[in-house]
């Protein structure tokens, strides 16, 4: 840390502090109403000066770079930078005094105390109902109450299992809540990850300011979650049920799921067979006793809730309603998501509770109430209207913003239909100091606070995720998730003891309960990530080889030979690139007398099919499917890949000796992930068809590469410079010059790439490894002898170790009948090489066949009357 003299921090004060002024008419976090810094601000604000301004924007360069290199991102619909947006994160954290936090949290608590007993008397007797606590119109007519959920029972009369409360404090600085988040709360990975980047870039403040830890949350979450599974607590098996990984928040799914130890799933992963809930994996079914979703109510089942729903399990409710599967949280909680609900929740914390309602809400009513339309007519401007109608969100509308015409319509369909609308008094959100280039600048914060079920109440994470808004988006309730995020410090009096998820060495658990496998989707996109590396990092490596040859072209000292081992090379790069017409198709020949473009496109043109941005595409959208089960300095690796590529499609080269400034660092970080997938990746089945993969496309390769060099038999001169092409491709140049001493020839090269099990770059190094990995995976408990994968390895296998060198690298001239001008070739070689070629393609189909094509079959829903049947029918939205 920088030192710097008094004066000098009261150089920079003035630069970073004094210039701070909260907007008007708010209350701010850092300066209280009469200008002064507020107490536990204080030590913050000084270590700031004692930094200064260069070393806060290397602190913030060093955060922004952890994030990319951690690949946390929000995907923002619409965001040009697609599934690549990296999250947001400001320097400057929220804080909280423990005190103040203590008050906030028995509210928070309480409040979700309220709302579980709510959703279970909802979905149960409906007393509040009964009684004319809440309007029937209310609930009945909203889309998030859901009838097929009525009487279903939940474990431990705990449906609302995890909650989030978004709260900002009102102009007199006291916590107002301005939403509830019941269905499945998002947002609690994102503060995990802020409070790991903002630890390590400001590590001694951290440690000095005192901050209650995030760890004895999650442990409290999983303990719960082990509670939920009904019947087998002590081998409860939890998955995280994830949209996909197009989702906004996919991120937060797969980090979590990583950082509980759960298993990642889609709905196309799950099953519901004999009335309960399995995984679908290699071979087999696993049980799921409880599903953590980040799927909405209405998208879990397709059968009884949105039938259009492809995000869903069929028959899930039915699992859950027969008391194999809990979920969390249940399904139906959507409906205390209502706006309208906070009018009512004071005399509903009376009713049910007894008590007073601590956190007050913003003033809100139902505009079907009576009087509630008159009244929100009447203070229109000053209000913001919620419609409460079918959607994801309800739909915010700001009178005051618009213009009369807008203004006449909305009043218009309030008018039609009150029932759907709900006003809500209008607020300024506090505001926090933000790090704006290089200052501090006051923007609007909401913070999202997040609750998990225990025993005998709810543990509230000791901060959560404050988001913050720019000056256009001041307005209540427009910060949303993926806005510039900030860590929420509680400030402790003393240090608190470190803690963590793992199992304390006092409780008496097996080493291994189970591990988790791979659904067929799972080995799909990991078999695929294993081709496409293998896809780019050969077509990098052809191209940079082609890149030189052609750079050689002018030197009038090459001269034929080295035109014929360019147009082999070019040949070569469509074939195996499958780029075609390219080199070998209609044109050709134009494109063989000036390469350059051809060769751009394929190493820089978006649209250009099989071209290295195509392949580093599919490479990417592979690996973001299986975003969990990639370590951290695996996924910095994925992440310095899609930044290159990105590059590529901002700057791409105009010249090859540009081109190859692009594709040597690329070779590095494709090379760096294939080690760290072979090192820090085990060696299950995951890996195994990752491996696969690598293994078989890297045969296609070579065998691809062979043929298209090869198989014709030039001049001595070409063969020679055709060979040390071939060798610089596959990376074994060194090894043939120190094993071979008479000169470049094709038998030894043969010898070296096509029959030496001992070269990791050789065709039947491939087969080797490839026959080891098909015999390692699962089979089925009835298939005996050798499978489909199993006998075409073989047999390829079996043909490359009886292949004799001296055949294959015999020349044959054209049979008669055919051109005398065409030049003699290596028939058995290319017949040995289409072999091979076909022997590949069919092992990949065999694989397809074997595990990754899983059809339904038709299967009873135990427990389903017909009085059920009818009543699930009917309530099909």
């Amino acid at each position: 840390m920088p030192q710097h003299s008094l004066a000098q921090v009261g150089d920079l004060m003035p630069r970073l502090a004094d210039s701070y002024q909260p907007v008007a008419g708010t209350y701010d976090e850092l300066r209280a109403q009469d200008g002064q810094i507020r107490p536990h601000w204080r030590h913050l604000v000084d270590a700031l000066c004692t930094l200064g301004p260069d070393a806060l924007e290397e602190r913030r360069r060093e955060a922004r770079r952890l994030i990319r290199d951690n690949g946390v991102t929000y995907n923002l619909h619409g965001d040009p930078q697609g599934m690549s947006r990296p999250w947001d994160l400001d320097l400057l954290p929220v804080l909280i005094r423990s005190d103040e936090w203590a008050a906030l949290e028995r509210g928070l608590m309480q409040r979700a105390e309220l709302l579980n007993l709510l959703l279970l008397d909802l979905y149960g007797p409906r007393q509040v109902i009964r009684k004319g606590l809440l309007p029937a119109g209310l609930i009945d007519g909203y889309h998030g109450y859901l009838l097929p959920c009525h009487g279903v029972r939940v474990a431990a009369d705990r449906p609302l299992v995890h909650y989030a409360a978004d709260l900002t404090r009102a102009p007199d600085g006291r916590w107002r809540v301005i939403g509830d988040r019941t269905q499945n709360p998002a947002g609690g990975g994102y503060a995990l990850e802020n409070r790991v980047v903002l630890s390590r870039v400001l590590p001694s403040l951290f440690r000095d300011s005192h901050v209650h830890r995030l760890a004895s949350f999650y442990r409290t979450m999983r303990r719960t979650l082990a509670r939920l599974a009904l019947h087998r607590e002590g081998h409860a098996r939890v998955a995280v049920l994830t949209p996909g990984p197009r989702n906004a928040a996919h991120f937060e799914h797969a980090y979590l799921a990583t950082y509980l130890g759960y298993t990642l799933v889609q709905g196309g992963d799950l099953s519901v067979r004999d009335g309960a809930l399995w995984l679908r994996t290699l071979g087999r079914l696993e049980r799921i006793d409880v599903l953590l979703r980040q799927v909405e109510d209405g998208w879990c089942d397709p059968l009884e809730l949105r039938e259009e729903s492809v995000l869903g399990v069929p028959a899930l409710l039915q699992a859950v309603r027969v008391g194999n599967l809990s979920v969390a949280n249940a399904l139906g909680s959507g409906v205390l998501e209502h706006p309208g609900l906070m009018a009512y929740l004071p005399g509903l914390c009376q009713a049910l509770m007894g008590e007073e309602l601590l956190l007050a809400d913003i003033p809100t009513w139902w505009c079907a109430a009576p009087g509630g339309l008159e009244r929100a007519l009447d203070e229109l401007d000053a209000l913001v209207i919620k419609q409460a109608a079918e959607g994801q969100r309800p739909k915010v509308h700001f009178p005051g913003e618009m213009d009369a015409p807008e203004r006449t319509d909305l009043c218009q369909r309030m008018c039609a239909d009150p029932r759907q609308f709900v006003a809500q008094q209008r607020i300024s959100p506090s505001t926090a100091p933000a790090l704006i280039a290089g200052h501090l600048e006051p923007r609007p914060t909401i913070l999202r606070s997040f609750l998990v079920a225990e025993d005998d109440g709810y543990a509230v994470m000791p901060g959560g995720l404050s988001r913050v808004a720019s000056p256009r988006d001041a307005s209540q309730g427009r910060a949303i998730l993926g806005a510039l995020g900030k860590d929420t410090w509680v400030l402790a009096s003393e240090p608190e003891l470190r803690e963590t998820l793992l199992v304390p060495s006092d409780v008496q658990t097996p080493a291994v309960v189970h591990e988790s496998e791979v659904s067929s989707r799972v080995a799909d996109n990991l078999f695929w990530i294993g081709r496409y590396a293998e896809r780019a990092e050969g077509l990098v490596r052809l191209l940079r080889v082609t890149i030189f040859k052609l750079a050689e072209r002018p030197d009038p000292t090459a001269g034929q030979a080295a035109d014929c081992c360019l147009r082999s090379l070019l040949e070569a790069l469509t074939r195996q690139s499958s780029s075609f017409p390219g080199f070998v198709g209609e044109g050709a020949a134009q494109r063989l007398a000036d390469p350059t473009p051809e060769i751009l496109a394929l190493v820089a043109a978006p649209g250009h099919i099989g071209g290295l941005p195509q392949t580093l595409l599919a490479l990417g959208q592979a690996a973001w499917s299986v975003r969990d089960r990639l370590s951290t300095d695996t996924w910095r690796v994925v992440n310095d890949v899609e930044r290159r590529m990105r590059e590529l499609f901002r700057h791409p080269p105009k010249e090859l000796a540009h081109a190859l400034d692009v594709l040597d660092p690329l070779v590095t970080a494709l090379v760096a992930f294939s080690g760290l997938t072979q090192e820090n990746m085990t060696h299950n089945e995951g890996w195994h068809f990752l491996e696969t993969g690598r293994r078989l496309e890297r045969g296609v390769n070579i065998a691809s590469l062979l043929r298209s060099t090869l198989v014709p038999v030039g001049s001595p001169a070409e063969e020679n410079l055709l060979v040390e092409a071939v060798l610089g491709v596959t990376d074994s140049l060194i090894t043939y010059r120190r094993r071979y001493q008479a000169g470049t020839r094709v038998g030894a090269l043969l010898d070296l790439v096509f029959q030496d099990e001992g070269n990791p770059r050789s065709l039947a190094y491939q087969l080797v490894a490839l026959e080891r990995l098909v015999q390692n995976m699962p089979r089925a408990e009835l298939v005996t002898g050798r499978t489909a994968g199993e006998r075409v390895v073989l047999r390829v296998l079996t043909g490359v170790r009886l292949a004799e060198l001296d055949r294959l690298v015999r020349a044959e001239m054209p049979a008669s009948g055919q051109s005398l001008q065409q030049r003699p070739r290596r028939v058995a070689l290319d017949g040995a090489l289409a072999d091979i070629q076909d022997g590949l393609a069919a092992l990949s189909d065999a694989l397809s066949a074997q595990y990754f094509h899983h059809e339904e079959q038709p299967h009873s829903l135990v427990g389903l009357g017909r009085a059920d049947q009818g009543a699930a029918a009917g309530a099909r939205p």
